[in-house]
């Protein structure tokens, strides 16, 4: 059970080092993922004949020829999917090594599984994935920073108390980082839904993500942890509607603000949906449930993430 309260720990390195195979023995290199439902995930990891003959899932992409190649080092030779020893995830009371299934059920991935495999190809020591992330909240009220005006979000401050006791109790919840050092390296985005439909929030959304980023890194006392924000583009590049539009470009703007040169990024997404009739549904909200979507997120958040450690 958490905490209510604040234990800052000590062992958080807020210095950001070259990426290298020379790094101090003994870190372990701790990202946070948080968002709403599809940071939770909604890719389906099964194929369901009953949808479309399985297009779209995880077992079809593994199979399929044209999408194979991308995929197929998620598989062990025998068929079942490969556990990665060198990156952990820890999703509130689920967690161990890094495989399909951590998404809203063990049937679902979400960005975390690109993300992890991205970041772990290219960090010689282990990586540790916080997910922290829950269905239907907004920016401006649930995850609601501290230094903007009214009451602060319950969210956010489990955001804080989450990591904490994690990093606190680690030895004990992921016993295979015992006697390591943890260093919170990067923070990874995926959000807007509860946002875009309410046109109030909307407006103030890069106001708010600028202050969110800025409370953070306070609140965390890691100054300058880079950031990395996945656009909310569920429907495509044939999106239309204004406000969905207007939040996806307030997204992109957060990173116009001059102290976030250089350790927040921008990835968009919208060339990752996929239609209805290749993926497990039409839930439009959800990216139709592909996970082929799912996964480029978490992909082209971790590379974006790699991008902003070797400038630190």
């Amino acid at each position: 059970m958490l905490h209510h309260f604040f234990f800052y720990v000590l062992v958080l390195s807020t210095v950001l080092l070259p990426l290298s195979p020379a790094w101090s023995k003994g870190i372990v290199h701790v990202f946070i993922l948080s968002g709403q439902s599809n940071m939770v995930g909604a890719g389906e990891v099964p194929s369901l004949l009953s949808h479309n003959g399985g297009k779209g899932s995880l077992e079809w992409l593994t199979k399929n020829p044209a999408t194979a190649p991308h995929y197929r080092h998620l598989r062990n030779d025998d068929g079942s999917w490969k556990q990665r020893d060198d990156v952990q995830i820890c999703f509130f009371d689920r967690r161990g090594p890094l495989h399909p299934g951590y998404g809203s059920n063990a049937n679902k991935i979400g960005p975390e599984l690109g993300f992890g495999c991205s970041v772990g190809d290219a960090i010689k020591e282990p990586v540790l994935l916080i997910k922290i992330a829950w269905g239907g909240k907004s920016l401006a009220k649930d995850f609601r920073p501290p230094s903007l005006k009214g009451k602060t979000g319950l969210n956010y401050t489990k955001i804080l108390e989450h990591t904490q006791e994690v990093l606190r109790q680690a030895d004990q919840l992921l016993p295979q980082l015992k006697g390591r050092t943890l260093s919170l390296k990067g923070f990874g985005w995926h959000q807007g839904w509860n946002d875009r439909i309410n046109q109030t929030f909307n407006d103030a959304y890069t106001h708010n993500m600028i202050q969110f980023i800025k409370d953070i890194r306070r609140d965390l006392k890691t100054p300058a942890l880079p950031f990395v924000i996945a656009e909310t583009g569920m429907s495509g590049l044939e999106e239309k509607h204004p406000r969905a539009l207007s939040l996806m470009a307030a997204q992109k703007a957060t990173t116009d603000y001059p102290e976030f040169k250089g350790n927040v990024a921008f990835v968009p997404t919208r060339d990752f949906y996929r239609p209805a009739d290749v993926s497990p549904s039409n839930q439009a909200y959800h990216w139709n449930n592909n996970a082929e979507t799912y996964y480029l997120i978490g992909e082209h958040m971790g590379l974006a993430m790699l991008g902003l450690l070797k400038t630190h």
